[in-house]
């Protein structure tokens, strides 16, 4: 009879330490953690399980549906218990949505298993539920569809049109023989393989921002040089549109202590996009000392900015609905991997525009040393 007692008290010993261990294990985990019973009755749970479902209490005890009322991905609230109770494997779910009080929202993923709660076949029969707030990965997932859709929309019309113009040059060749209509089509079909190769050249630079590849190196860049050297780079270009391109350089020698390649590639964005949408006046780029750094200013009399599109006029293939923008060939990253190479360096910019009288952008570079 000693002896009896002596193993059952052992027994109830080791039990309660493989408890311990379980539940340490559980409470360790990243996921939220739920065991309910076969009555839908939580009987263990994680912290990991209280932040997601953003609770301060304890679960145990509690009826499942009680602390757990997600949405499906048509925004139908989800009878979770019936859920569970039909899951006779494990079964996984990303579509989900848990709402909160507040307002605010979150992506779950559902892991759901049918197990034992206690040890062997003996055990009462329930569901091991998985946890995991997944928002910022449905978030890039979206992102990655979005920009592999806007990228196969913007590569297909300038290949068509190659390919069209280059049919067409053939076709001349074999039945006119006319050299001029043969360099017209000729030439359009080159002016979209220069649209495909600057599409190229944006995303690999996107791609390598987006990695933190970009290396930072600082050197002493010469103001005054810098600005003469981008007139002298764009002066042919304002020319064939007939416009006036000023460059304003600082008076004393004047230098930062940035990244060369990034500074030049900031402002060349910006001063090839003044002179697109620009189609009468001018367009000034000027440089003067500021506090700690250099203040550049790019400034056209365009076709302005509306106060709506300034508000996104950073965003990826952002494009304005403007027909004066449409005409011209874009790929709405220009922009965008501009302020990420300015972020990188620490810059600051900002716009003020006005429709139909231009747009001024002023760019603040800080030294870096």
């Amino acid at each position: 009879m000693v002896n009896r007692l002596l193993k059952h008290v052992q027994h109830l010993r080791r039990t309660s330490v493989e408890h311990e261990q379980l539940t340490s294990l559980i409470n360790s985990m990243a996921d939220g953690v739920m065991a309910v019973d076969s009555h839908m009755k939580i009987v263990t749970s994680n912290g990991a399980a209280l932040n997601i479902l953003d609770v301060n209490n304890t679960l145990i005890g509690k009826q499942l549906n009680n602390v757990l009322a997600p949405y499906d991905k048509n925004n139908q609230r989800v009878d979770i218990e019936k859920l569970v109770q039909a899951s006779r494997i494990p079964t996984t779910s990303r579509d989900m949505l848990l709402k909160y009080s507040d307002g605010s929202q979150i992506n779950l993923y559902l892991s759901i298993a049918p197990v034992h709660l206690g040890f062997g076949k003996r055990g009462r029969q329930g569901y091991v539920l998985l946890m995991r707030d997944i928002t910022h990965e449905k978030s890039l997932e979206e992102e990655r569809d979005e920009f592999i859709s806007v990228v196969s929309h913007e590569l297909r019309t300038p290949i068509a049109i190659t390919e069209g113009n280059i049919s067409n040059a053939q076709f001349i060749t074999e039945k006119t023989g006319n050299i001029a209509e043969v360099k017209t089509a000729l030439q359009q079909a080159h002016d979209q393989i220069m649209f495909l190769a600057d599409m190229i050249n944006d995303l690999a630079t996107l791609s390598r921002a987006e990695r933190g590849k970009l290396i930072v190196d600082v050197q002493p860049i010469d103001i005054q040089e810098l600005i003469a050297t981008l007139g002298k780079a764009y002066e042919n270009d304002a020319k064939k549109k007939n416009l006036s391109l000023k460059t304003l350089a600082p008076d004393k020698p004047l230098q930062l202590f940035s990244t060369d390649l990034y500074v030049r590639e900031i402002l060349q964005n910006f001063i090839t996009n003044a002179i697109k949408y620009t189609e009468q006046g001018s367009v000034t780029v000027s440089a003067e000392a500021a506090d700690k750094g250099v203040r550049f200013t790019i400034a056209d009399t365009g076709i302005g900015i509306s106060v709506q599109d300034q508000e996104k006029v950073f965003d990826k293939f952002f494009r304005s609905e403007d027909y004066r923008t449409r005409k011209n060939s874009g790929t709405g990253l220009g922009l965008y991997v501009t302020m990420k190479l300015a972020r990188l360096i620490h810059a600051e910019i900002e716009v003020t525009s006005e429709l139909n009288h231009g747009s001024t952008f002023t760019i603040f570079i800080p030294n870096l040393e």
